[in-house]
């Protein structure tokens, strides 16, 4: 252990969650435990650590969080009843398993008697049952990956597709000298099988997120141009690369998915799949803005209405959480547009004729259910914009069109990920009884994303009234499940919100994350309700404990009184203002809920960071008498 920590451990302990690795140069001290900690190798340690200190360690079951002993009229067993052991109920159930679970290590159905509950899944079902063993591990790189063995020497290709996604799952976030990611999945990203390829490709997606590793690029790169792979398969290489090299412009990726993109022929990019290929070039210049600018132009060659999407999804994601006004007029713009199929416009001069009904014809909705996306992803910076934006978006649900409405719960969701506004909470509500089946499952994941970890109790009460309201309809029941096992995520103490360190920060790997999964709900029947239900799991990288620890200058955890309240906006008021506001006194480790701030509540040590949250190390203070 370190004695006296040098200034440069507190910025690691800083990187934590973020998936950032400071690359060290020579002849630096205490380098390999400073490699240590950026590498997150300890991170599972203190999130059960917290699990022990907070009591809730005992693993909880989907029934736990279904709660239907209190539904006034439970429906009968049989073919009307919700409770029927169907493949899709039992798939919600692996789903909210893993969810509720996540990186404490245990559960009731897989670590038992996995094979039994695995068997009970159909197909892809399977595939993700088996995933779902990855969230149960998360972060414990050395103990996960020996329980998740035994399966990829399963007959099913499901279940060893499964239990690949697992492994990827089970590294992200965290950093291994060994590589185990790598070593395990390297041979299945070229499988015969594209069901093998899926597992791999996404897991290493997942594993390597942020990290611009040279290695699995070239793994996975490689796979968009082999003939043998479908439209699926190319779909989610490029998402993959788009993860790892998130925000790092890097040339080889962009390149590889424009050429494929060229390639592809019209029929090709109707494909539902195809809008991932646009989705992980973005992901690759996430927050770039300017530098964005060759890529749109590069896109012009590719025909409408795709290139109208992709070049919206591109800028889009280059002005992610930069508030730019200009830009969201713009999308407002793009989605204020009605497109017409029918010939109205017979009266134009001949020359002119052909073009107006090539107009006429080409379709750009898929165009405008990106841009309400990307109102949300540029505005959910700050607080005022996210205001604004939530304003427009109720304009947009009353007067836009079907595939807006579709969109628009979504992106209420994306600008307040796990802060439960009671507004924001009312509009889903509303909308999850829509008579458009897909604005109704849009609305209710919506819900999810927007309680995710905060076990928010009238949260929890209006999905129980849904649940029964939606008893007989499978694929909205389904949605009700994922969205209370996202709201019970690790058992209320982990965070999708991708922004840190007194949410004046974006950490991009949680974006790219957020806006994967989002996007593959713009179709959410094929997708998501259809055979890719895996993709739900793209919300792995932007779960993070939403704890605050403290360690004394040997690294070692060190319970200090805090308190805890309502985060105060100070800047530019003269003197000591405080802070806090409505505060309780805790010890350490304590949870911090979104807009909540800690402080010190005595002076017996100082703070080595000016920002409270996350893992922060303390110095005795050489002035207390104590």
């Amino acid at each position: 252990m370190i004695r006296r920590p040098p200034r440069s451990t507190l910025f690691p302990y800083t990187t934590l969650f973020r998936s950032i690795f400071l690359e060290l140069g020579e002849n630096v001290d205490d380098e390999d435990d400073l490699l240590e900690i950026m590498s997150n190798s300890q991170l599972n340690n203190h999130f059960l650590s917290l699990g022990r200190e907070l009591d809730i360690m005992e693993a909880k079951t989907p029934d736990d969080i279904y709660k239907t002993h209190l539904e006034s009229n439970r429906p009968s067993y049989g073919p009307s009843g919700s409770q029927v052991d169907s493949a899709r109920h039992n798939l919600a159930s692996s789903f909210v398993n893993g969810f509720v679970n996540a990186a404490f290590g245990q559960d009731k159905l897989l670590m038992q008697d996995g094979n039994k509950w695995l068997h009970k899944n159909k197909e892809h079902g399977m595939l993700s049952a088996t995933a779902s063993l990855g969230l149960i591990l998360l972060w414990d790189v050395d103990g996960g990956l020996t329980q998740i063995d035994k399966y990829l020497y399963s007959a099913e290709d499901y279940i060893k597709s499964g239990s690949l996604l697992a492994c990827g799952i089970v590294n992200c976030g965290v950093r291994n000298d060994c590589d185990p990611a790598l070593a395990l999945l390297s041979d299945y990203v070229l499988h015969t099988s594209n069901i093998m390829r899926i597992g791999a490709i996404v897991g290493l997606g997942l594993a390597y997120v942020g990290s611009n590793k040279e290695e699995v690029l070239s793994l996975l790169l490689p796979v968009m141009a082999d003939p043998k792979s479908n439209i699926e398969v190319i779909g989610m290489a490029a998402l993959a690369c788009g993860l790892i090299g998130v925000g790092s412009c890097n040339a080889d990726v962009t390149s590889t998915i424009l050429q494929t993109l060229m390639e592809k022929t019209p029929k090709d990019l109707k494909d539902t799949y195809a809008r991932f290929l646009p989705l992980g070039l973005g992901l690759c210049y996430l927050g770039k803005q300017e530098s964005v600018d060759a890529i749109i132009a590069a896109l012009e060659v590719i025909p409408e209405p795709f290139k109208s999407m992709a070049t919206t999804m591109v800028d889009m994601c280059a002005y992610a959480g930069t508030g730019n006004v200009l830009k969201i007029q713009h999308l407002l713009h793009v989605c204020s547009e009605h497109h017409e199929h029918s010939d109205k416009e017979e009266k134009k001069d001949d020359k002119k004729e052909d073009k107006d009904k090539e107009k006429i014809n080409v379709d750009l909705s898929s165009q405008q259910a990106v841009a309400v996306l990307g109102i949300a992803l540029i505005a959910m910076g700050e607080d005022i914009g996210a205001d604004m934006a939530f304003r427009m978006f109720g304009y947009l649900l009353r007067y836009g069109e079907p595939v807006i409405r579709r969109a628009v719960p979504l992106a209420l969701g994306l600008i307040s990920v796990s802060n439960p506004k009671i507004n924001i909470l009312e509009t889903l509500s509303k909308f999850s009884h829509d008579s458009d089946p897909e604005v109704a499952h849009n609305a209710i994941f919506a819900m999810g994303v927007v309680g995710a970890g905060t076990n928010n109790a009238r949260l929890a009460a209006m999905l129980r009234q849904l649940a029964q309201y939606h008893a007989k309809d499978p694929n909205n029941l389904f949605m009700v499940r994922i969205a209370q096992g996202l709201a019970h995520l690790g058992k209320g103490t982990l965070t999708l919100c991708p922004y840190h360190s007194d949410r004046q920060l974006m950490n991009p790997v949680a974006v790219g994350g957020l806006l994967a999964a989002l996007i593959a709900f713009l179709d959410v029947k094929n997708i998501i309700l259809g055979k890719s239900h895996y993709m739900l799991y793209f919300l792995v990288p932007a779960m993070q404990p939403r704890m605050l620890v403290t360690f004394d200058e040997s690294l070692r955890p060190l319970p200090v009184p805090v308190r805890v309240g309502q985060a105060v906006d100070v800047v530019g008021q003269a003197g000591k203002p405080k802070t806090i506001t409505g505060f309780q006194t805790h010890t350490t480790p304590v949870l911090l809920a979104h807009g909540e701030r800690a402080e010190l509540a005595g002076d017996e040590y100082i703070p080595l960071t000016p920002i409270i949250e996350g893992f922060v190390i303390l110095r005795k203070n050489p002035d207390f008498d104590g």
